[in-house]
């Protein structure tokens, strides 16, 4: 039996193989940070959205909400508002992925 160029096919095999956990790697990272950035769109619109309930700023709370979310490339799916703190949910698309995040804000110390 010859075994000459075994050892190549093993190397294309092996590179094949990493090229294929880099690839997953690099989709999951890009995840990860598309997550992070529906995050801090959540974080901004619930700030928004509790900054009109304290009458810092004018209008209503969840369009507010809506225009934070708007400016970070994410859409407001839920708006609530309970006295001061308002709860915000947003959603955003990635590539094939549905990405969503929720956020609270209020006044220091309310629960």
């Amino acid at each position: 039996m010859n075994e000459r160029g075994s050892g190549t096919v093993l190397a294309v095999a092996v590179l094949g193989a990493i090229m294929l956990a880099g690839g997953g790697a690099l989709v999951a990272l890009g995840v990860l940070a598309a997550q992070q950035g529906v995050q801090g769109a959540a974080d901004a619109a619930a700030l928004a959205a509790a900054d009109t309930l304290s009458g810092r700023d004018a209008g209503y709370p969840c369009d507010n909400a809506g225009r934070a979310a708007e400016l970070n490339q994410a859409s407001v799916t839920s708006c609530d508002a309970d006295g001061l703190v308002a709860v915000v949910a947003v959603s955003r698309r990635w590539s094939r992925f549905e990405l969503t995040a929720r956020a609270r804000a209020g006044p220091p110390g309310t629960p």
